[in-house]
């Protein structure tokens, strides 16, 4: 079961006299503990928390078969558990088949590969929990989630990939910035692109986007000393390709809209371009012609692929090559 699913779940009862954390992404790794403990981490007798590294068998297994007199199970986590794991698989693989009574044992491991027997067997009759790295639509999800679920909050899936352009794909950070989303708009239902835009991206996201609009109308020296600025700030150069690629994925789809009869500020409004930015962005649109609005798209694959080790030259140069290529005037690319 994914962590996702399992934190979820508002009625899950844990039945498993073992359970398996595994995975990379720390953030779920303590959400899970903390639905699996509810208050038993504070108990100093009835959970005990191990670190792999100090882990031996005999002395887990002498915890774990203790009888607690101050509560009615006896938990026990072994912390970074994958060499514990690697050392005593088969005295593993023999508990699960037969724990001893009110106990709980909890692996924290980053490796737990899914064919070996002990994996198998928690698979079986114990609670095996994966915490691996969110990406792309279920990360987008999982934020729109956490916002509802947490703060009672609603957000178009457009404001959710917003969130992650900006803050990056960190659960823990994600989780903080909607708080602090859900903190600003207080008593709105709903969380804005807008709202994101002012709380969010902070003086980064503002040079971000008026060095976008320069290049949308043709001011290359602008753009450029703006992208001089971020990139001297610390922003990742994948980063800002990504920011680029928001904005004027956009203009690409309503492109293709009108291309199909949609009028094109009607095509720009349901491509998801923020209201104000409409008028310039037709501007923009009517201005570099139907040929070269169709290149937006192979553009920013190319930069992409380029940025991926598809070339050697540097990523600072790539970036400034493709806001030439998308550059708003009629001799650019």
């Amino acid at each position: 079961m994914h962590a996702t699913d399992f934190l979820s779940k508002t009625d899950i009862e844990i039945n498993a006299r073992v359970v398996a954390i595994f995975g990379t992404e720390r953030y779920l790794k303590q959400e899970c503990l903390q639905r699996i403990q509810g208050d038993a981490e504070g108990d100093e007798f009835g959970f005990i928390r191990i670190a792999g590294q100090d882990a031996v068998w005999r002395d887990v297994v002498t915890e774990l078969s203790t009888v607690s007199m101050f509560g009615d199970q006896r938990r026990v986590m072994i912390d970074d558990a994958d060499d514990f794991v690697s050392a005593n698989r088969a005295s593993l693989e023999a508990w699960v088949q037969n724990p001893a009574r009110g106990s709980l044992l909890i692996l924290d491991v980053r490796s737990w590969p899914a064919n070996t027997r002990l994996a198998k067997a928690v698979a079986k009759s114990g609670l095996p929990l994966e915490c691996s790295e969110l990406k792309g639509a279920t990360l987008h999800a999982w934020v729109r989630r956490l916002a509802k679920e947490q703060h009672d909050k609603t957000m178009d899936n457009e404001c959710a990939q917003l969130i992650v352009q900006l803050a990056g794909n960190s659960l823990g950070l994600l989780s903080q910035e909607v708080a602090k989303l859900a903190s600003v708009v207080g008593d709105n239902e709903r969380i804005s692109p807008e709202d994101v835009s002012r709380v969010v991206g902070g003086w980064r996201l503002e040079t971000t986007w008026a060095m976008l609009d320069a290049v949308r109308d043709g001011n290359m020296s602008f753009a450029i000393e703006s992208l001089e600025k971020l990139l001297r700030a610390g922003d990742a150069p994948q980063k800002v390709l990504g920011g680029t690629a928001f904005v004027f994925r956009k203009l690409a789809h309503a492109t293709e809209l009108a291309r199909t009869g949609t009028p094109l500020p009607e095509a720009l409004r349901s491509a998801g371009v923020m209201p104000r930015s409409v008028a310039d962005s037709e501007r923009y649109l009517r201005n570099i012609g139907y040929d070269r609005a169709c290149q937006i798209l192979p553009r920013l694959a190319t930069a992409d692929h380029d940025m991926k080790g598809g070339s050697r030259v540097e990523h600072r140069i790539l970036l400034e090559r493709l806001f030439v290529e998308l550059s708003g005037t009629r001799t650019a690319g």
